[in-house]
């Protein structure tokens, strides 16, 4: 990824991000944000997903592939997403708060892949390093490169990403799907 974040413009982005999850659980109004103060690259239009994890397990995820707001403020709405809006799991507790562990994923814009069958498509995937966007009419579904360290066969993965959109795990055989791939510049919160 070209054009990556600082470290204290990572940093910054946690602290928001650790600022607005405590907002949202409590039922607080989030704090208002003041762009002109920030580096341009937290300021510009930016896609995340905020990954949330409880003592080493997933807690929450929740994300973007556009760009159609400020970085910051598309990552602390994501982090307040993952902890009270992600179906997979009840709401973040108050009292959980302080196992919470968050991450956050800066995504690059996507990119179409031209393939012409299924052989073509795992040839052109690089495991550990692209995200991948499935798209079959109206339903869509997206694994963040780091599901490759769970799922690191290809032929595995888009099965697993097909059953997340909805559909059969071989649909990806057998039709032609629209497919994207993204990198994301991705950092979490240190363990005390």
């Amino acid at each position: 990824m070209e054009d990556r974040l600082t470290r204290d413009e990572k940093v910054q982005l946690l602290k928001f991000a650790r600022e607005a999850l405590i907002c949202g659980v409590n039922g607080l109004v989030l704090p208002v944000i003041n762009l002109k103060e920030l580096p341009a690259r937290l300021s510009d239009p930016g896609a995340s997903f905020v990954t949330l994890t409880q003592v080493g397990k997933l807690r929450g995820c929740i994300g973007t592939l556009d760009a159609c707001r400020p970085l910051v403020e598309d990552v602390c709405e994501h982090a307040v997403a993952a902890a009270l809006q992600d179906y997979r799991f009840p709401p973040v507790h108050p009292d959980e708060l302080v196992e919470i562990q968050i991450e956050i994923s800066r995504l690059t814009r996507p990119i179409r892949v031209d393939y012409s069958c299924s052989e073509e498509l795992i040839m052109q995937l690089r495991p550990g390093v692209d995200g991948v966007v499935l798209m079959d009419g109206v339903r869509r579904a997206t694994f963040l490169p780091q599901v490759w360290e769970k799922i690191p066969q290809p032929e595995q993965f888009l099965e697993h990403l097909c059953w997340k959109m909805g559909a059969a795990p071989d649909l990806w055989r057998s039709k032609k799907l629209n497919v994207l791939v993204y990198q994301v510049e991705e950092f979490q919160e240190l363990s005390e």
